[in-house]
């Protein structure tokens, strides 16, 4: 598989200096957790759940998660887990006639669903990437975890863990010190296993009765903002300690009335790209922009995502520009390890080795995995490309 692969090779040829690199289901984990993008979660129950993945996958979703937890009933749960065991079968069927697939993960409520699924997946498991775990803590993790091991010894099979970080504890000031440091310590346990730590921002939310505006992000909300900010700390680290954190949901995808200005600069979508500009803003993506930029600000990457429309910005703003690239390849230079000070090829700003060297080797494996803008492309004709071929 590899990003933007549903756009027509000649669109590729005219957007990208440097191409993005194909992976699967079998690279480095390090890679597999900057190449989720934008994780596309749909519920378990639906009836023609198969047909909706190769669908999505087609048009450019990397990433999906089959959900058993919140987004379904509690009485579904049984019904949801035989559907899944049929689409799986169905999965297997459409990949024999070479339909694509994206990474896919169940997102389960119980630590025995890990390995009950497994066994009643048979050979047509091995279309799973892994589990998402809902609520983790240390205390609740550890169950989740030693379920996957057994899971994944049972399948012979590699099976990742993407822990939900969304509990009370975690957000409530008084206990919120010592349960990052129980995640931290779980986590590290079993690094193996554990590709992405995942920021559940709407249960944050429900803890206190908030719920953000479509026209605010979630840095707006402070107390969201406090978490994120404490959890990239501890667990985001770019020491190689760290794990990747992935950017929070947004709620939503149509219109709705607005109290402040649109966030969309008007300069970046002349021409032509200024009635996209005015699609995105009638449905609220000027907001989900604006938060993109942010979570990679705030040292996040890709997100979770509950509609297909989010899916082309949060890739289109991954793509790693022509100037960030420039930067990063001449921080990176072997001549330069002994660090020291330059001006950019862009002769914009200061590019100082050392303390650079870690976002630019983030910034290598993301064009890596999402491929380097020409010199004259930006976000806007990127996204005006993946929209293009959705719609």
């Amino acid at each position: 598989m590899r990003h933007f692969e549903h756009l027509a090779p000649s669109v590729r040829n005219g957007l990208f200096h440097r191409q993005p690199a194909a992976f699967d289901a079998h690279s480095p984990a390090a890679t597999l957790a900057v190449a989720l993008g934008a994780t596309l979660y749909s519920p378990a129950t639906r009836p023609a759940l198969a047909e909706d993945v190769v669908k999505q996958a087609e048009r450019g979703v990397i990433s999906m998660v089959l959900c058993l937890e919140d987004s379904i009933g509690d009485a579904d749960v049984p019904r949801a887990e035989e559907n899944l065991v049929r689409q799986f079968a169905r999965l297997a069927d459409l990949a024999a006639t070479g339909r694509k697939l994206p990474l896919l993960f169940i997102r389960v409520r119980e630590p025995d669903q890990i390995t009950a699924l497994v066994r009643r997946l048979g050979p047509d498991g091995r279309l799973l990437s892994g589990f998402v775990l809902p609520k983790f803590t240390e205390e609740r993790g550890i169950p989740f975890l030693e379920e996957l091991a057994a899971a994944e010894s049972d399948c012979g099979r590699r099976l990742f863990a993407m822990p939900v970080l969304e509990s009370p504890e975690l957000l409530h000031l008084e206990t919120r010190t010592g349960t990052l440091s129980g995640i931290a310590r779980t986590v590290e346990k079993y690094r193996d296993r554990v590709l992405a730590l995942r920021l559940g921002v709407t249960d944050f939310c429900s803890a206190y009765g908030l719920r953000r505006a479509p026209d605010m992000t979630a840095y707006d909300v402070q107390l969201v903002a406090s978490v994120i900010a404490d959890v990239v700390n501890v667990l985001g680290r770019a020491d190689g300690s760290g794990f990747t954190v992935t950017g929070p949901v947004w709620e939503y995808f149509r219109a709705h009335e607005r109290m402040f200005k649109p966030q969309l600069r008007r300069t970046p979508f002349a021409g032509p790209a200024e009635e996209l500009r005015t699609a995105l803003i009638q449905h609220d993506m000027d907001g989900l922009l604006r938060e993109i930029q942010l979570d990679r600000a705030n040292g996040l990457q890709g997100k979770t995502c509950i509609h297909p429309s989010h899916v082309a910005p949060v890739h289109a703003l991954s793509v790693v520009s022509h100037e960030e690239f420039s930067d990063a390849e001449d921080i990176l230079r072997p001549e330069r390890e002994g660090g020291g000070v330059m001006r950019s090829a862009y002769t914009n700003k200061m590019n100082e080795v050392k303390p650079h060297r870690a976002w630019a080797e983030r910034t290598m494996l993301r064009a890596e995995v999402f491929g380097v803008a020409r010199e004259d492309v930006s976000f806007v004709e990127l996204l005006g490309a993946s929209v293009g071929t959705a719609a």
